[in-house]
């Protein structure tokens, strides 16, 4: 499933069936040896939960408080990668870290293939689950901008058959706010998913799962991860900007943003080269080749492609709010706290982890990392190729916690997943 350490999985089968998607998501296998690939040396390299993340274009200068990523750093980096991936067990990751003037640090460790041994490289296309979400709303919001749909009508304006749709506005969708059942959680959904990864799932199927459901809570009442919000938006982008979700978003956002390997498919199809994920999100617990599973299950909340040079120039793209209006992109950066996590707030499709901001994914086989910190106009990507939890923690925020303690100890991302609510 998709989502990020926000998300969750849908549970089921023995073993609790796990968190199924989400959460920042997640999930043994491998300890590959790292293959450190490219060092570029030295060219040019906020916020509490609550606050709004500082504008990236007041910042004059880059920060003295980012180290230059020299080779000693970069040592350190290696050394602190290569523990999370043997102590989580990761087959392969890929990491890039960069800011303005500080240099940049690249480079992929463990094999893109197990049953091949075939190494990690930095060129490959992955499958970044929850990031999703940050398209979605993006393409949502250029609506708004647009004056095409408004961010406080309520959904059931554009969907029928919600449950409070009458009172569920778009902003409390984006905002994980709107009180529906995620339908990532329901049984029936996994049983449906894990008997047959590679079926299509329509949109309207993953609703049903979750409008079977009693709604959780009044709308606005609290903040819960929810991947159905994202289902909902996407229909309200393919209603209002009259086109598929995946046209829209690739014509619309992706290609406007000048992202050249970033896809949404409209199927399983996964472009070459690629690395081969693995999952223990199964019927039976045991771990498998995720890498053709089809991802409509996730839609418009998981189902999107990329690749590393792509989610480095959306990390800004996203943070600093390029294709919006200021307005609107002021709107989206406005977090609220993000239930029990700490030092975490949750905007429009978007969150703020202790000034970190950007978004998670993971789902079967996969897990990404793309954040962007304003104050020193730094980007952090991790991509890896399981979503595997290990101790309970998401993958991707074992890396990321690991890399940020070492460059920007005053802002640590720390992303911990909810326990049984699914993620991501």
């Amino acid at each position: 499933m998709s989502t990020s350490t926000f998300g969750g999985r849908a549970r089921g089968g023995a073993r609790g069936r796990a968190r199924w998607i989400g959460v920042a998501a997640a999930l043994g296998l491998l300890v590959p040896g790292g293959a450190a690939v490219a060092y570029a040396g030295q060219a040019g390299h906020a916020g509490q939960a609550g606050d709004a993340a500082a504008p990236p274009a007041a910042v004059a200068a880059p920060s003295e408080e980012f180290p230059r990523l020299t080779p000693a750093v970069a040592a350190k980096l290696d050394e602190a990668v290569r523990e999370v991936q043997a102590r989580a067990a990761i087959p392969g990751v890929i990491v890039s870290l960069s800011a303005p003037g500080k240099g940049e640090y690249v480079r992929a460790f463990g094999v893109a293939d197990k049953a091949t041994g075939a190494a990690m490289t930095p060129n490959l296309n992955m499958r970044i689950g929850s990031e999703t979400k940050t398209f979605t709303v993006t393409a949502l919001l250029q609506l708004v901008d647009q004056g095409k749909v408004g961010l406080d009508d309520p959904i059931g304006k554009y969907v029928s058959g919600v449950p409070n749709g009458d009172r569920i506005t778009l902003r409390e969708l984006a905002g994980m706010r709107s009180g529906l059942f995620n339908y990532s959680e329901d049984e029936d959904f996994f049983k449906a998913l894990t008997s047959d990864p590679r079926r299509e799932f329509t949109p309207r199927e993953l609703l049903a799962y979750s409008f079977k459901h009693p709604v959780n809570f009044a709308p606005n009442a609290k903040f819960q991860y929810c991947n159905t919000n994202l289902i909902l938006l996407g229909l309200v982008v393919e209603k209002i900007g009259g086109q598929p979700l995946a046209a829209y978003i690739n014509e619309r956002v992706s290609k406007p943003a000048g992202l050249r390997h970033t896809l949404f498919p409209v199927g399983a199809e996964f472009p070459t080269p690629h690395a081969h994920g693995y999952t223990n999100q199964t019927a039976d617990g045991k771990t498998a080749d995720a890498t053709d599973w089809n991802p409509s299950w996730g839609w418009a909340a998981g189902a999107m492609i990329s690749d590393l040079p792509d989610l480095r120039s959306w990390a800004k793209t996203l943070a600093t709010g390029t294709l919006l209006t200021p307005a609107t992109q002021a709107q989206r950066l406005k977090v609220s706290p993000a239930g029990n996590l700490p030092d975490t707030g949750y905007g429009l499709g978007i969150f703020n982890v202790d000034g970190w901001i950007g978004h998670n994914g993971s789902l079967p086989g996969y897990q990404s990392l793309t954040i962007y910190l304003p104050a020193e106009q730094a980007t952090l990507v991790v991509l890896l190729n399981t979503d595997t939890a290990y101790e309970g923690a998401e993958p991707s925020t074992l890396f990321g916690e690991a890399i940020t303690k070492i460059v920007t100890p005053e802002h640590v991302y720390r992303l911990p997943s909810q326990g049984a609510t699914p993620a991501h």
